[in-house]
């Protein structure tokens, strides 16, 4: 679903989701190099300069649709001390700093009381008339947009961070063959395989659950009888955040 495009806006959502963006990926690089993974640093990537983070395809369809690939980290849990926990450290960092951005320029917007003047002027520009309320929006669009960078990049498909989150927090084994029910084995074949081997099928799955990712971009955007599944998964949470942070 397309954005609110007025100018304005345009301009707003690019300065905050820059900033979104490239703190995003500066705590998936800083992360991971603490854990042992010196490619970050070798690439140059230990810096908040968002030339060196952003992919600029991605960064306007944000602005525009309200979704798309910000950026992406150089990070392999090859590289690191404990793969397993140094990945999940290195991949949640991301959404976490996200969140903590949104957590602080909430307390900023309830601190000077502009919570409800920024949320009128960001989605209505025509009540843009002079810097107070020019400001409110910008704090409120820094505060709408990382909540929702946090909720989207939680979604567990491929290539979105929560996918890689799901697959470092699974197992590599859990059930012997067997401790699963035989109905599960005969009828459920898929379920009793994932969870003879959590971790292992996950990552199996990582192609169809890229397929799926698309082709719920395809059904939030192009309008099959009103269906959006983003709409959904993430405008819901979403809201239910901002409502929570900042009224």
């Amino acid at each position: 679903m397309l954005l609110n495009l007025h100018p304005i806006t345009i301009l707003i959502n690019l300065l905050v989701l820059g900033v979104a963006m490239t703190v995003h990926e500066f705590a998936h690089n800083f992360v991971a190099w603490k854990m042992g993974d010196e490619v970050p640093k070798l690439q140059g990537r230990l810096t908040l300069n968002p030339l060196v983070h952003i992919n600029w395809v991605g960064w306007l369809m944000f602005a525009i649709i309200g979704f798309g690939i910000l950026g992406s980290a150089p990070i392999s849990p090859n590289r690191m001390r404990d793969p397993r926990r140094g990945f999940l450290a290195a991949v949640a960092a991301g959404p976490l700093s996200n969140l903590a951005l949104a957590v602080f320029f909430a307390l900023l917007l309830r601190l000077v009381g502009l919570g409800a003047e920024g949320f009128y002027a960001y989605h209505d520009p025509q009540l843009i008339t002079n810097l107070v309320p020019l400001l409110a929006a910008l704090l409120y669009a820094m505060v709408f947009w990382n909540v929702l960078l946090f909720v989207f990049n939680l979604i567990p498909l491929f290539p979105i961070d929560g996918w890689h989150i799901v697959l470092s927090l699974l197992p590599g084994a859990w059930l012997s063959h067997m401790q699963i029910p035989v109905f599960i084995q005969r009828s459920l074949r898929p379920l009793s395989e994932f969870l003879m081997r959590p971790a292992f099928k996950w990552r199996d799955w990582q192609i169809a659950s890229y397929y799926v990712f698309i082709g719920l971009i395809f059904l939030s955007v192009l309008p099959f009888g009103g269906v959006d599944p983003f709409g959904l998964f993430i405008g819901r949470p979403t809201f239910a955040l901002l409502q929570l942070l900042l009224f």
